[in-house]
């Protein structure tokens, strides 16, 4: 995406779309955050943050005009989160079909019997508030300060306002997370069609055969302890 007074891939740019060099899907693309070589949304400045609210915005409409009805837009910083470009960047990828994770999403989250909805009235989690979204530690979390970013309001699909309140949530997260732990590598997915929200997983503990094989996580720190944290 470029400036208005400029053409599309031409010097000035300010957030890139580029198909992925190796899909594992039909349809993947990479989007280049910022010209600036920075490595985490946690260094990106104000201005940077709208293009890239934009162009999610964009895409994610682009993908299900084309037909593919269940985007996934997700983010991997760092190594241990699976990036392998040491550039910020997220990806979408393009899928026909609801993944089976979507399924049970929509069953927990459909309207007048919202699970999400009801953990959102739990004052002890939230860390901060932007544009009526809700940055909090997650309820039952699988690794420490895992975190949850959602609309207050129960709507299926985020608005270009609201996805700038996830960046700017989602950057504020980072830099406090840096400050409790050093840098730390994360993994973050929009999960969209009933009431929207984004999961955000810092990789500091390691998923080993319990977590694997049996779906159990051990969590040696508290949610109501992580969101104290976070907010101080």
């Amino acid at each position: 995406m470029a400036p208005p007074d400029r053409e599309p891939d031409s010097p000035g740019w300010q957030v890139r779309v580029v198909p992925n060099l190796f899909p594992a899907f039909e349809h993947q693309e990479v989007v280049v955050h910022t010209p600036r070589h920075v490595r985490s949304i946690a260094e990106l400045t104000d201005d940077e943050l709208a293009p890239i609210a934009l162009t999610w915005h964009s895409r994610l409409a682009a993908a299900r005009e084309a037909g593919f009805g269940h985007p996934q837009l997700l983010l991997n910083e760092g190594r241990d989160a699976g990036a392998s470009l040491p550039h910020s960047h997220s990806q979408l990828v393009w899928l026909r079909e609801p993944p089976p994770v979507s399924l049970v999403e929509a069953r927990n989250l459909e309207k007048g019997n919202c699970a999400l909805c009801r953990i959102l009235g739990e004052e002890s989690l939230e860390i901060a508030l932007e544009a009526s979204v809700s940055l909090r530690s997650a309820v039952a979390p699988r690794m420490p300060y895992e975190l949850l970013v959602a609309p207050l309001q129960h709507d299926p699909d985020p608005a270009e306002v609201e996805l700038l309140a996830v960046l700017r949530l989602l950057r504020m997260a980072l830099v406090r997370l840096r400050g409790l732990e050093g840098p730390v590598a994360v993994n973050a997915w929009l999960h969209a069609g009933a009431h929207w929200h984004v999961e955000v997983v810092p990789r500091l503990s390691q998923l080993a055969g319990l977590e694997l094989g049996a779906g159990l996580y051990v969590n040696w720190l508290p949610p109501e302890e992580a969101a104290e944290r976070m907010r101080g």
